[in-house]
């Protein structure tokens, strides 16, 4: 049973509790609160589906909103366009807006992406007053007012409120559970491991604002059906956008339930003081939103939802293990799923760089690096701290674009791609300080990397599973990332970058805070990976380890190569011993 299909019965239950307390209510007022709350169920959910798994934090889902309402409403008064059809058009076109957002604003970052966003809403509420619409009314129809959207019982707009719930928790379910919502939640914990393993991140951003703005006009269009009148301060106002994001972060961000949590909690909350104390404390509604938010970063920073979760697995985690010293033997079995490159073509030229410069101000950080590394190869890059290693593979997986020079992949230039088309073509990475997406299990954390080569998502699983077993991490598959050692974090990485089926790994400084035994374990599961075919490039600072592991070493020195050679010739170079090892290195060796 997939973990979708796990959730319809809460949906279910959910729908029919609320549909049985509307069937009990027969009070207007509270009809209508019970239909707000599911506007803005619906609007927090539409937040999520952006801020909540891609991490980018939008104050500017009013400017969808708002868009949503005025558009029905203007049709109905113009054209006579039932809402019926009008939401549906105001979905399209707040998927649009949402496009047309997203292509600039996209660009930006942290909190000036946030703030760009504010600016769409407030430039909207500007505009129609402009225009003259200050306040419209949807028209009152005589004649079959349920052909526009208009009943007499408060209780129908509550069914037809609860089922735009049912659909955009379903939405959500099916997004989370895919390649998609997965995506997202890679590119909130790590861009930057999410574009190494080949995630193109501006794709999946672009096409969560725009179903996520489909959403939220939708929902703006209903909410222009139940008020009857539209403002430009009541649609496109702050308000509007902070309710939004404070249901969603109140009950849990990157999750389905979250919204709906905030929504009936704190809806008819405030609701009920601002009846009750509005005259003796106006603005109360504010403050409990304020009040609410407070304790909610104080106390659990990603919403209630998640704070019970962690509390409920920490008291349920068993250890988990890790089994290096059999993943050689699995590697075998790895290669029969699919991992392993070949070797018809064994020795041939996989990466060649020529004349690799890059400079940061006045400093050469990259100095006319030229080398080739053929397949099968361990080539192990070493120098002093600053000596350029990082950079350089920064440039070559595209992460910096060089000031000079070529880079030729399988003889195909790499330079000016994004890193998720350079992962696609065969580099597979991981870092010095690791880049595991916590939230999410090993098991998804690989099948990230996975889903480059995947056909589908069961391809996309067999793979990761294959990288896991190939790693020794079988038994710690489905620990959060997270809540593991750094040993298992390491080796997830490595399984991550393995599942994208590389021609050339760039590994830099894997052994990084593991012992010694954990090394030789390491050590073993790299050298097998070498037999499956695959290239790998190693920096390391573990000299012991990697005279055993390297076939040859390259040596930069301030930017640039100082030497090249086997460990033998390399670590008796005087001019290596002089500007790296030292020379206690000759008394231990």
């Amino acid at each position: 049973m997939s973990r979708t299909t796990r959730h319809w019965p809460w949906i279910a239950a959910f729908a029919l509790g609320y549909g049985a307390l509307a069937l009990a209510v027969d009070n207007e007022y509270y009809q209508l609160i019970m239909t707000v709350v599911l506007v803005w169920a619906v609007m927090g959910l539409a937040w999520n589906l952006l801020s909540g798994y891609s991490g980018l934090i939008s104050f500017g889902h009013a400017a969808f909103f708002g868009l949503g309402a005025y558009f029905v409403a203007l049709i109905q008064l113009t054209w006579g366009i039932s809402p019926w059809f009008g939401i549906p058009l105001a979905a399209l076109l707040g998927g649009i807006a949402g496009l047309v957002v997203g292509v600039p604003t996209f660009r930006l970052r942290g909190h000036y992406f946030a703030l760009a966003m504010l600016a769409y809403p407030l430039a909207l509420l500007y505009v129609f007053e402009w225009l003259g619409y200050q306040e419209i009314a949807v028209p009152m129809v005589r004649d079959a007012p349920a052909a526009y959207m208009q009943f007499d019982d408060g209780r129908v707009y509550v069914f037809i409120g609860l089922g735009f719930v049912i659909a955009a928790m379903l939405v959500t379910r099916l997004v989370e559970n895919s390649r998609f919502g997965m995506c997202l939640l890679a590119i909130k914990q790590d861009e930057t491991a999410a574009e190494a393993a080949g995630i193109d991140t501006l794709a999946w951003k672009l096409r969560a604002i725009v179903l996520s703005g489909a959403m939220a006009a939708a929902i703006g269009g209903f909410y222009a059906v139940v008020q009857l009148v539209v403002t430009p301060l009541s649609v496109f106002g702050v308000l509007v956008s902070a309710q939004a994001l404070i249901v969603a972060m109140f009950g849990g961000v990157g999750t389905v339930w979250g919204p709906v949590i905030g929504a009936v909690t704190l809806v008819p909350l405030s609701a009920w003081l601002d009846a009750e104390f509005a005259e003796r404390l106006p603005g109360i509604q504010g403050v409990i939103y304020g009040i609410a938010i407070v304790a909610v970063v104080m106390l659990a920073p990603e919403g209630l939802f998640w704070k019970v979760r962690d509390i409920v697995r920490r008291r349920g985690a068993g250890a988990a293990r890790v089994k290096p010293a059999a993943a050689a033997a699995r590697l075998v079995a790895a290669g029969a799923n699919g991992l392993r490159v070949g070797d018809e073509r064994a020795g041939r030229t996989v990466l060649s760089v020529a004349g690799l410069s890059k400079s940061f101000g006045g400093l050469k950080a990259v100095d006319d690096v030229s080398l080739e590394v053929r397949q099968g190869e361990i080539v192990g890059i070493i120098g002093p701290n600053g000596a350029g290693k990082t950079t350089l593979f920064n440039l070559l997986n595209g992460f910096i674009a060089p000031d000079a020079g070529e880079v030729l992949l399988d003889g195909r230039s790499i330079v000016g791609k994004a890193p998720n088309r350079i992962c696609r073509g065969g580099v597979g990475r991981t870092f010095q300080i690791v880049k595991p997406f916590r939230r999410m299990s090993i098991a998804d954390n690989v099948v990230i990397g996975a889903y480059v080569r995947a056909d589908g998502d069961p391809h996309a699983r067999a793979l990761a599973a294959a990288a896991i077993a190939a790693v020794g991490l079988s038994d710690a598959a489905e620990s959060i990332a997270g809540s593991v050692s750094n040993e298992q974090l390491r080796l997830m990485e490595l399984a991550r970058a393995l599942a994208s089926k590389p021609t050339i790994l760039l590994l830099d400084e894997i052994f990084a805070g593991l012992a010694a035994a954990e090394v030789e374990g390491l050590m073993q599961v790299i050298r097998r990976l070498a037999a499956l075919g695959i290239t790998i490039v190693i920096i390391e600072h573990t000299m012991q380890a990697m005279v055993q592991l390297v076939d040859r070493f390259i040596v930069l020195d301030h930017g640039a190569v100082l030497a090249t050679g086997s460990p033998e010739t390399v670590t008796t170079d005087p001019a290596v011993i002089e500007a790296y090892l030292g020379s206690k290195w000759l008394e231990n060796a």
